[in-house]
């Protein structure tokens, strides 16, 4: 790294590090900055085949070690497990569910594969009666529940975001399959090897570490947008992210749950920065401390080639999915590679890889962001590292 960084705005500094050739990124980073005063408070963290070139925050309360809920980013984390085990040859993805899991075949299921289930065309995206807090906290449980449950479209027919499940499904097949969690299996071949600031159960000691999330305050345009969208306790909308429940699923408590925290729930779970998410996709496709990457090229293809692509019947809008990971550019930034692959979360943190141009993007941000996934902010954030990328080539 050989610029510093350090604007002098007040609580809204830009401070941090970027490689010769990424100074428009630090412009640009400064920028949003400015215009998201006097509150802002995020991470931006890439690498290019390895190097970190881009380490930036901003905010009166947070570092670049601060550590932040980012919600269903860690779907990126635990399907990396998964693309893992398919690669050892310890997961099929044209083997049934059930072979694994005999259970899951109750209700209509028996039919239905590990690639379906990651493409999110299972059709098991909650159940009937709700899930409470504590079966949310616990995947386990969250799996022993949805493993009788009919699925609320015929698998195979059409797909929709298992936004709050999707971590317990595939994290009970990786147990079956192994004997351990899936949580377990990332620590060890994942986080611990590389040193990732990026957990799925964060341990009591980094909790000094962790700033809570803050709720978003919308515009009258923004809230308009909010009230029109789809009501009801029997829509598969409400079923998915578990509004239908006695005790319904508020993110922002979600993520601010200790409990919730130290378990870590694959699907939406896991605490980390900036610089543990991009650092996670630096080591899947590209060489990290001296270590080969995690994925061969023929598995990062696989679980980056669209799977699922249309309309989303949960999120009511079109939506693309590789294996467990959200095809990036087909879903926000198209001027990526093909097979860019990765995952947003709720609160506007994003995270992924682009194999074809070595990039590896982390962005965290404290206050939700509106509409929810990746935070606007991040389009003009990903033009800029990857086309000051591309000039490195």
């Amino acid at each position: 790294m050989t610029r510093e960084s350090a604007e002098n705005a007040g609580a809204a500094a830009v401070h941090g590090t970027v490689a010769e050739g990424f100074e428009a990124v630090r412009e640009e980073y400064a920028a949003v900055v400015a215009e998201e005063r006097p509150d802002y408070e995020g991470q931006l963290c890439a690498y290019v085949r390895g190097r970190r070139v881009v380490d930036l925050w901003a905010g009166p309360d947070t570092g670049g070690d601060a550590l932040h809920g980012v919600f269903s980013v860690t779907k990126g984390a635990a399907h990396l497990v998964v693309a893992l085990l398919v690669q050892d040859g310890t997961l099929e993805l044209d083997r049934e569910v059930m072979h694994y899991w005999p259970e899951f075949a109750a209700a209509g299921k028996g039919t239905v594969t590990l690639r379906q289930l990651l493409a999110h065309r299972a059709g098991l995206v909650g159940c009937d009666a709700g899930l409470s807090r504590e079966e949310l906290a616990d995947d386990r449980r969250v799996a022993a529940r949805l493993a009788g449950q009919r699925p609320y479209w015929r698998p195979g027919a059409a797909f929709g975001y298992h936004a709050l499940v999707i971590g317990a499904l595939t994290g009970e097949v990786v147990r079956r399959a192994t004997g351990r969690t899936l949580q377990e299996v990332y620590e060890e071949r994942v986080r611990a090897p590389y040193g990732l600031d990026f957990h799925l159960g964060l341990p009591e000691e980094h909790e000094p570490r962790f700033r809570p999330v803050r709720p978003m305050e919308p515009t009258p345009q923004q809230q308009a947008v909010l009230d029109s969208a789809p009501t009801g306790p029997h829509t598969i909308t409400s079923i998915a992210f578990n509004s239908h429940a006695p005790d319904p699923t508020d993110l922002l408590d979600h993520a601010n749950s200790r409990a919730m925290r130290a378990a870590g729930p694959a699907s939406a779970g896991g605490v980390a920065s900036a610089r543990g998410l991009a650092g996670m996709y630096a080591a899947a496709v590209g060489v990290l401390d001296g270590r080969p990457p995690l994925l061969a090229p023929d598995t990062a293809a696989e679980v980056g080639q669209v799977h699922s692509i249309g309309f989303d019947l949960v999120l009511r809008a079109h939506k693309a999915y590789g294996l467990g990971f959200q095809a990036t550019a087909e879903n926000w930034y198209p001027f990526l590679g093909a097979g860019a692959f990765g995952h947003s979360g709720a609160g506007g943190a994003q995270a992924f890889a682009d194999p074809r141009s070595g990039l590896a993007y982390g962005y965290t941000r404290r206050r939700m962001s509106f509409p929810g996934g990746a935070a606007p902010e991040n389009a003009r954030l990903v033009r800029a590292v990857h086309s000051a990328a591309l000039r490195q080539e």
